[in-house]
C-alpha cells in the first residue's frame, strides 16, 4: 500500500504516520510534512521520487501529475484502467492524508495583504482530496487529525476499511473542501455584492444538544466560519459553570448578548423564550441589573441574563438571589465567580469575539455585513442585520408640544430597546429602563394594552416605542389614558393626520423617525 501524507495541521501526524509504516505502508509526503517525519526518524519518501519531477514555482507545484491522479482516480475493478497504470508504470494509491492551507487564520491576521492571501489558497492539497474521495471505494481519505485512531482500527480489522467508513471519510473530504472553498470566496467578494447568485456558508458544529426546542427534536449549534472578523456573543462564549446549555438556552442567552451589544453604555438585558422582559442601562452593573428586573421580574423568572459589562461581587450576589437559567458576560471577578458557583443550576458563560474591547465590554453590535438568516421550507430568507448606530435618525417632531429633555432621553433609550422585542412590539420606558413590554402581538393596540398591562401603575409619566407605525388612534389614545407623556414611532400610516391630531388632543409630544424595527 502508498500514502501521500502532506498536512498544514500537524497534530498527531507523526504518530499516525509511524503507525502506517509499521504496517507496511510506504509513505510519500513533500515540504514542511516530510521534513518532520524524516526528523522523528520516519521512513519516508518525497513526492517527487514517485513522480520523477522536481517541485517547481516555489512549490506551488508539486503532487499535480499523472502518477499522483492516476494512481488515485484508476478503478481498480476496471481492467482497461489498470492495464493503463501498468502501460505508464503507475502504482496505486490506496491512502491521502491531507488537509489544507490555513487560509482562514492567514486572513484573519492583522496586515495580511491579498498577496499573501493567494499564496495561501490550497491548489494541490484540494485535488488531492477531491480526487481520493472521488474513489473511495478504493481509496481512503483523512482530512481531520480526529479521524487518525478510527483510520488505524479500521485498517486492523479483517479486509480493512469498510466500504461505510470510506463514505464517510468521502464526505467530509469533500465538506472539507467546500468549506475552504466558501472561504477563499468570502475573502474575495467584494463588499458591495451582498447577496450574489449563488452562495454558501461555512459552518463549524460547536456542540450537540441533547434536544431542540422539544425533546423530541434533534438538534446542535454551529458557527459561521468566515473571514470576516466575528461580534462579541454567546457563540464564541467560553461556559464557566453549570451543565451544558440546552438549544432554548443558547437562543436566548444569544438574544440578551445581542441586546447588551447595542448599547456603549452599561446595561443589562433579560430574555425569557425568546421574549424580551427586561432591559435597562444603569451606573454599575448592580445598578442595571435591578432595574431591568423589575420591569417584569415574573418573565425573567428562569431565563436568561446578559451585561456588557464584568459581573462584579454585588450584582453576583443578587443574581444569584433569583433564578436564572444562563448568565453572559464579559467577565467576571473572582469573588462573582466564587458565589455564581454555587448556583448548580445556572450556566454562566463569558463572551468572546474579536470585537472584545479592553474595557471588558462587549464591542457593540455585529457587523452592519452580516447576514440574518431565517429558515423557509426549503429555503432561506436572508437580509443584513438590523444594526442601525445610536440616533441614526433626525428626529421629526410633530406635534404642537415638544418633548422635554428626559422625554427625549427615554425615548431615544426606547426606540434602541424596542427593536429586540417581537413585532408589534411597543415598550413603555422611564429614564433609561424598560418597565412594560407588549410584543408578538397580531395587532398594534393588543401590544399596547400588553405593555401597559405589564407596566401597571409605571405607565404613569412614562414614554412610549412602537416598533412599526399607528394605523389608528386608539393606541395613542390608550397610551394616554394610562398616563403616557411621549410616543416614538416611524410615521408613515394612510391616517397619519388623525393620529396626529389624537396626539395634539391629548397634549403628548410625538416624534417621528422614518425608519422602523420590526422583529418576526
Amino acid at each position: 500500500m502508498r500514502a501521500i501524507v502532506s498536512v498544514s495541521d500537524k497534530t498527531g501526524i507523526v504518530d499516525f504516520a509511524r503507525a502506517l509504516t509499521e504496517r507496511g505502508i510506504e509513505v510519500y509526503s513533500t515540504g514542511g510534512t516530510e521534513t518532520l517525519l524524516r526528523d522523528a526518524g520516519i521512513q519516508v519518501a518525497s513526492v517527487s521520487a514517485l513522480t520523477g519531477s522536481p517541485e517547481i514555482l516555489g512549490g506551488r507545484v508539486k503532487t499535480l501529475h499523472p502518477t499522483i491522479h492516476g494512481g488515485l482516480l484508476a478503478l481498480r475493478d476496471n481492467p482497461a484502467h489498470m492495464a493503463e497504470l501498468a502501460e505508464h508504470g503507475i502504482q496505486p494509491i490506496d491512502l491521502v492524508v491531507v488537509n489544507l492551507y490555513p487560509f482562514l487564520e492567514t486572513v484573519r491576521k492583522a496586515g495580511t495583504d491579498l498577496p499573501e492571501a493567494l499564496e495561501n489558497v490550497d491548489i494541490g492539497g484540494v485535488t488531492l482530496l477531491r480526487a481520493a474521495a472521488k474513489n473511495f471505494a478504493s481509496v481512503l481519505v483523512v482530512c481531520e487529525p480526529a479521524d487518525y485512531p478510527r483510520v488505524l482500527g479500521e485498517m486492523d480489522r479483517e479486509g480493512g476499511a469498510s466500504q461505510d467508513t470510506r463514505r464517510r471519510l468521502a464526505a467530509r473530504a469533500f465538506q472539507h473542501c467546500a468549506v475552504y472553498d466558501s472561504h477563499v470566496a468570502t475573502y474575495l467578494r467584494p463588499h458591495d455584492d451582498i447577496f450574489p447568485k449563488a452562495y454558501t456558508v461555512a459552518l463549524s458544529k460547536i456542540a450537540d444538544f441533547r434536544a431542540g426546542e422539544n425533546p423530541h427534536q434533534l438538534a446542535a449549534l454551529y458557527a459561521e466560519s468566515t473571514p470576516k472578523p466575528s461580534p462579541a456573543g454567546f457563540l464564541g462564549a467560553e461556559q464557566l459553570t453549570g451543565i451544558p446549555p440546552a438549544f432554548n438556552n443558547s437562543y436566548d442567552a444569544d438574544l440578551a448578548c445581542q441586546a447588551v451589544a447595542d448599547f456603549s453604555t452599561t446595561c443589562v438585558a433579560m430574555i425569557k423564550h425568546g421574549a424580551l422582559c427586561g432591559l435597562s442601562l444603569g451606573d454599575t452593573v448592580a445598578d442595571a441589573y435591578r432595574k431591568a428586573l423589575a420591569a417584569d421580574p415574573q418573565s425573567a423568572f428562569g431565563g436568561a441574563i446578559a451585561a456588557n459589562r464584568v459581573v462584579d461581587e454585588e450584582v453576583a450576589r443578587e443574581i444569584a438571589s433569583v433564578f436564572f437559567e444562563d448568565l453572559i458576560a464579559p467577565g467576571f471577578t473572582d469573588e462573582a465567580l466564587a458565589i455564581l458557583r454555587q448556583r448548580k443550576d445556572l450556566r454562566v458563560f463569558a463572551s468572546r469575539g474579536d470585537h472584545q474591547t479592553a474595557r471588558g465590554a462587549t464591542g457593540g453590535m455585529a457587523p452592519a455585513t452580516e447576514l440574518d438568516y431565517t429558515r423557509v421550507l426549503g429555503g432561506f430568507l436572508v437580509q443584513t442585520r438590523d444594526t442601525l448606530p445610536e440616533q441614526s435618525f433626525t428626529p421629526n417632531v410633530i406635534t404642537q408640544r415638544q418633548p422635554t429633555l428626559a422625554e427625549i432621553t427615554a425615548l431615544y433609550f426606547g426606540w434602541r430597546a424596542v427593536k429586540h422585542a417581537r413585532s408589534h412590539a411597543v415598550v413603555l420606558v422611564r429614564g433609561h429602563s424598560v418597565v412594560g413590554v407588549g410584543a408578538g402581538q397580531a395587532s398594534r393596540i393588543a401590544a399596547v394594552e400588553m405593555a401597559l398591562h405589564r407596566a401597571g401603575e409605571r405607565a404613569q409619566g412614562a414614554v412610549l416605542a412602537s416598533d412599526g407605525f399607528f394605523p389608528f388612534p386608539d393606541s395613542l389614545e390608550r397610551a394616554s389614558e394610562a398616563g403616557v407623556t411621549a410616543v416614538i414611532q416611524p410615521g408613515g400610516a394612510m391616517r397619519d393626520t388623525e393620529i396626529i391630531r389624537a396626539a395634539n388632543r391629548h397634549g403628548l409630544a410625538m416624534i417621528y423617525t422614518n425608519e422602523r424595527h420590526y422583529r418576526h
